[in-house]
């Protein structure tokens, strides 16, 4: 076994840094006037993070970006009055949204979007991270640029960050989005381990295994390092489908997509319970025992959960299902959970 998780490992990285490498962008130095581009810490196995070249990420953009996602200013006239980005988005708990019931749709997290083309449940909206910000500036918050405008603080940081103090909405999209690139969770017990700083417990090795095999079958939807593949599945939740339950067949009008959801990243998924798109598992031991046992069948239900010998289900023992569970909170990374620069900056 020992043997085999070495090979696993290095086959892993392997695969991993074949397509990835570190932000290329340096700092610019001392004094250089303008806003100064950063270098954000991103993995060697991360895949190649992909910038617009019109919104290049800067450290003032990132700090703009940081005061506006943490200020009720930004809804301070629409339906969401009062609130702000932060108010439904807890670090704690990976920018996810704490006791959701379930039923409701819930909230995916915030951590390591700048790696998705694909955003909300259903994929409503599609593109860049520019693109979610305009949807959720616009639609979500309805913000007024005349607030943020008429505000003491946000002229000056505005200049700062793009060269006018003339404040528009492409220009808060653009300062949200650099903010967003910079939210990467990338310093778990699984990254340790990725990078040969750590060891895996004989549970969370024996997990591993099956995370990353026909037996748990988990990584064709949440391969690593990302944990997700940002597509849509049916996974069997529901063998009829109405209302929101119709999934990404509300966007396309597919019954190919019928009950199809996003793909969620599993990172720091031991603190994003409740689970699924209406939160109907409270545990992730009730997250695996659907896999292994309660699959439901339709005509949408995605072959990937239909393979020969998985008709059934996964068919795992309960101590398999157990060292399943033990490798998910591996995915958990306290750095991004208390990081301060991820935090409030009031």
């Amino acid at each position: 076994m020992k043997h085999q998780l070495t090979l696993l490992a290095g086959a892993i990285a392997l695969l991993l840094a074949a397509s990835c490498k570190k932000d290329a962008e340096d700092p610019a130095p001392p004094g250089t006037p303008g806003p100064a581009p950063i270098d954000l810490a991103v993995p060697w196995y991360f895949p190649i993070m992909d910038v617009p070249a019109d919104n290049p990420t800067t450290r003032e953009g990132i700090a703009l970006g940081r005061r506006l996602y943490y200020d009720t200013l930004l809804s301070a006239s629409g339906p969401m009055a009062g609130r702000s980005c932060s108010s439904c988005h807890s670090q704690a708990l990976s920018f996810s949204v704490p006791g959701s019931p379930p039923g409701f749709l819930q909230v995916l997290p915030h951590v390591n979007l700048a790696w998705s083309s694909n955003f909300l449940w259903k994929g409503e909206v599609q593109g860049t991270l520019e693109d979610i910000m305009r949807f959720e500036v616009e639609d979500f918050f309805s913000a007024d640029m005349n607030i943020l405008q008429n505000d003491p603080h946000y002229p000056q940081l505005f200049s700062q960050a793009f060269g006018s103090a003339t404040i528009t909405q492409d220009a808060v999209d653009k300062a949200l989005a650099q903010w967003f690139r910079s939210m990467i969770s990338s310093n778990s017990h699984l990254d340790q381990y990725l990078r040969n700083e750590i060891a895996l417990t004989p549970s969370e090795q024996n997990g591993m295994m099956l995370y990353l095999t026909e037996t748990g079958d988990c990584f064709h939807c949440h391969g690593l390092p990302l944990t997700t593949d940002h597509d849509f599945h049916n996974i069997g939740l529901d063998s009829t489908f109405s209302g929101a339950d119709q999934g990404r067949f509300l966007v396309t009008g597919q019954t190919s997509d019928l009950g199809a959801f996003k793909t969620p990243s599993l990172r720091n998924i031991a603190l994003t319970a409740p689970y699924m798109h209406d939160g109907r598992f409270a545990t992730l031991e009730e997250v695996v025992e659907h896999y292994n046992s309660g699959v439901k069948h339709s005509a949408s239900l995605d072959p990937i959960m239909t393979k020969p010998g998985k008709e059934t289900g996964l068919n795992l023992s309960p101590q398999q299902m157990a060292d399943l569970v033990a490798f998910l909170h591996t995915f958990t990374d306290p750095v991004f959970l208390t990081d301060t620069a991820l935090a409030s900056p009031f």
